[in-house]
């Protein structure tokens, strides 16, 4: 990204406070007719309710996925808080997963294992890092079981590590789009799968050799945080994954990815 574009979208989009939040969003893109045409069931999560934060993810507000996803209030600076879950297997493989079609946002895409978003609910939510890396632990358990089946007993609380946050805005579509604040969770299990086909098309395991092999299929699409983290820290973090990972946990700062 050129400096020229990335000083545009700093002053596009100024940060996020507590004391400039009603300020910033009193036209709130509420609008029904974005979701005309969607899948039912994926219509009905776009009204579970995201943490809202500031630039330093601190909570600030609560607001519908729907909300957080449409890009008039993306490009207001509206940001929420997201998690990325890395499953490895006990030959070090990562599980993949192909979105589905009728996800509303990046569908057929392939991704890491899950992707999804903390809600506002009382073991979800944070105001400070333990807390929040804490919830947003409970909410990967939750969704790896509603989007791939696994059950929270293959996938205990206390064998998720967490590596780093990193801070991103993509679009998805000219209506749809991200902008995260997204925690990266890595942990190595051997799990039992049955994915929701209304949320997964596919998933496989790949070795960190055969990962870079699919990125140079032209035929495959991926998730535009999946690319960022993988052209970033993944095959380091990966390589240390049974030995020295310690050394890449629990960072403090975010990462800002914009």
């Amino acid at each position: 990204m050129s400096t020229t574009t990335t000083a545009t979208e700093t002053r596009a989009a100024a940060p996020i406070t507590a004391e400039s939040m009603l300020r910033l969003f009193p036209d709130i893109d509420t609008r029904s007719d974005a979701l005309e045409g969607h899948d039912e069931e994926q219509i009905r999560l776009m009204d579970e309710v995201c943490i809202v934060i500031d630039e330093d993810d601190l909570p600030i507000g609560t607001a519908s996925k729907k909300l957080c996803h449409l890009m008039t209030n993306i490009d207001k600076g509206l940001l929420h808080r997201a998690f990325s879950v890395f499953l490895f297997n006990d030959k070090n493989e990562l599980l993949l997963q192909q979105r589905a079609t009728e996800k509303i946002t990046f569908p057929d895409m392939w991704t890491n294992t899950c992707c999804s978003h903390p809600l506002n609910l009382a073991n979800e939510t944070g105001s400070n890092l333990p807390d929040s890396v804490l919830g947003v632990k409970n909410a990967a358990q939750r969704k790896l079981d509603h989007e791939l089946g696994i059950k929270k007993e293959q996938v205990p609380l206390e064998d998720f590590h967490f590596l780093t946050r990193i801070h991103y805005k993509a679009p998805s579509d000219g209506k749809w789009g991200e902008h995260e604040i997204d925690y990266i969770l890595f942990i190595k299990a051997n799990v039992d799968i049955d994915p929701n086909v209304n949320e997964v098309r596919d998933t496989q395991y790949v070795s960190a050799e055969k990962l870079k092999g699919l990125f140079n299929d032209p035929s495959l699409k991926f998730t535009p945080w999946f690319k960022l983290i993988c052209e970033s820290m993944l095959f380091e973090w990966w390589e240390h994954l049974d030995s020295g990972l310690e050394k890449y946990t629990d960072e403090q700062h975010i990462r800002r990815m914009l």
